[in-house]
């Protein structure tokens, strides 16, 4: 199979992948998904430091994935409990920031 280079920009930054040229859609395709979901908790809740975006749409991304895997259907997945830890998290962080 053939290797390709292909530069992905996640979050702002820029990361060089050597990838198996029938991996390029999905790849491409995830880091879409991955930069939307950034996008969504940036607009959502009051997170500025990229490193907590990246790990907050980490976590968020595993869970819906956890319970994909679980579901014996493909129907969309309720998001509010994820939303409301991620928004716990986000005033934990916050209060963090401000005692700093």
């Amino acid at each position: 199979m053939a290797k390709i280079s292909l530069k992905v920009n996640i979050a702002g930054r820029s990361y060089p992948l050597t990838i198996n040229e029938r991996e390029k859609q999905g790849v491409l395709s995830a880091v879409e998904n991955i930069n939307s979901a950034i996008e969504h908790l940036k607009k959502n809740y009051a997170v500025k430091d990229p490193q907590d975006l990246i790990a907050m749409t980490a976590l968020q991304l595993i869970i819906k994935k956890d319970s994909n895997q679980k579901s014996s259907s493909n129907t969309a997945q309720d998001l509010g409990p994820i939303d409301q830890a991620l928004q716990t998290l986000s005033n934990q962080l916050d209060e963090a920031n401000s005692k700093t």
